[in-house]
């Protein structure tokens, strides 16, 4: 199906430089505005963490109720993704883009100047909407506005490395920003962020929509919406309280109730908001399978490490992060490399042999000890993210390869939402084995010999279900 443009061709910035992996000087403006809005939402995912409890002190936030200032972002953030990935494909990305950053901007300035604990929860919930609103969109631009090939490898590996780093920097940003100049700021932050990237993002992104517009699918968006948010509040919750609570059950029994209607609606449906046959496409169900794995297994290793660090080891927070800022590097370091490793091996290969390589380093992590490790730790975690963000990137690629432009939107609104679940479903899995098995050391090390099993089973999985041909 053709696409309109208000602007230009959904095209038009890559077209200006030859087919290599060489940018023109708009394609870097476009694809610095994309990467800055995809790095702003990634850093609002963890520059909290370290705030929650002096946050919850300031506004009288209990501490069992301090999950909702985490759960209340993740629900829409997660639960919306599909639905407004789909909205953009038929009524305008760039419209809906811009319209996501200001709301996003708008409820971080609300959630700075919070005066309650209701006023601060609806500005992160609001976030998360904005959020949902901003990913997929933002992914569906940038591959419209890239073509497949050398340059969109290039374009996605900058965005991936960008992602990585922005939980990284998140996390070490939050504790500085905090000590010194109070929990508030780390919200502000991200209004600031947010007027600079909406102020830059009209006159360089261009618009693209579908012509004939169907009618959008309100049964297939109602249930894939609603089973998102019940999954998503049910694991999330089971993060904090762990499995044994009546909501936790409830609310997961209803979400894969409400994603069993989701399917049999899209089976039926004349437009329907996700293609089946689309979910059918071996590049689409195995890479977005190689996404979930990856996200959820680096997030459950990053949650492992902190214990011990802190629990175990006894480091502080601001050396923790430093830790982990070690592993920002590197995965910047991987950004740099992943297109030419792509290009040379093709997004297939690349995504099995990085699943292989974050789970064998994960197993190398099995090598640190009760009383020391802290080095050990620093060094495997930092290479094993460097195949993660390999993965990510290489995921990314074969999933929306070969997908019309009029339907990057929904494509890309799977590897988002295959994203978002994928750091939200870690923790709750396999981060309860780290806690309940009386010993905490011995508890860190069966959360990493899990996750190990399961990157290379899935790595495995995934060779087998893309065969041969190249992603």
């Amino acid at each position: 199906m053709p696409i309109d443009t208000d602007i230009a061709p959904a095209t038009p910035v890559a077209a200006q430089a030859p087919q290599d992996d060489r940018l023109s000087g708009r394609a870097k403006l476009v694809l610095f505005v994309l990467c800055a809005a995809q790095f702003m939402v990634a850093l609002d995912f963890s520059v909290l963490n370290v705030a929650l409890p002096v946050l919850g002190d300031d506004l009288g936030l209990s501490r069992s109720a301090l999950q909702w200032a985490v759960t209340a972002f993740a629900l829409p953030s997660g639960g919306f993704l599909l639905l407004f990935g789909r909205i953009a494909d038929l009524y305008g990305r760039k419209k809906l883009f811009l319209t996501g950053l200001a709301l996003f901007g708008a409820a971080s300035l609300l959630a700075t100047l919070a005066w309650d604990p209701a006023s601060f929860l609806t500005g992160r919930a609001l976030q998360g909407l904005g959020a949902a609103v901003i990913v997929p969109t933002g992914m569906s631009l940038l591959t419209t506005t890239f073509p497949e090939g050398p340059q969109r490898d290039r374009a996605l590996g900058i965005s991936g490395t960008l992602l990585s780093l922005g939980f990284t920097v998140g996390m070490v940003l939050g504790g500085v920003m905090t000590d010194t100049l109070g929990w508030r700021s780390t919200m502000g932050l991200l209004a600031v962020a947010s007027v600079i990237v909406l102020a830059l993002a009209p006159g360089l992104l261009p618009e693209s929509r579908t012509p004939d517009r169907p009618r959008l699918d309100v049964p297939g968006a109602i249930t894939v919406t609603g089973a998102l948010l019940a999954l998503i509040y049910s694991l999330s919750t089971a993060a904090q309280r762990g499995f044994g609570g009546a909501d936790v059950w409830g609310t997961l029994v209803v979400g894969l109730a409400l994603l069993a209607a989701f399917v049999a609606v899209e089976s039926k449906a004349t437009a329907p908001l996700v293609s089946l046959p689309m979910l059918k496409r071996r590049t689409v169900a195995w890479g977005n399978l190689g996404g979930l794995v990856t996200f959820s297994m680096m997030s459950t290793v990053i949650f492992a490490l902190t214990l011990y660090l802190q629990e175990i080891l006894g480091l502080s927070s601001f050396r923790t992060g430093l830790v982990f800022g070690v592993q920002g590097v590197m995965s910047v370091l991987a950004g740099s490399y992943a297109a030419k490793v792509i290009g040379r091996f093709g997004a297939r290969r690349t995504l099995i042999g990085s699943l292989l390589g974050q789970g064998l380093l994960t197993a190398a992590l099995l090598a640190i000890g009760s009383g020391s490790g802290a080095l050990l730790a620093t060094v495997f975690v930092s290479l094993a993210s460097m195949c993660h963000l390999g993965a990510i990137i290489s995921y990314g690629l074969t999933v929306t390869s070969g997908v019309p432009d009029e339907e990057q939107g929904l494509a890309t609104g799977l590897v988002t939402t295959t994203q978002q679940v994928g750091i939200t479903i870690g923790i709750p899995l396999l981060g309860v084995l780290a806690t309940t098995q009386g010993d905490l050391f011995h508890g860190v090390r069966t959360v990493l010999l899990v996750d190990a099993v399961i990157l290379v089973a899935a790595a495995a999985l995934v060779a087998v279900g893309l065969g041969r041909r190249k992603a």
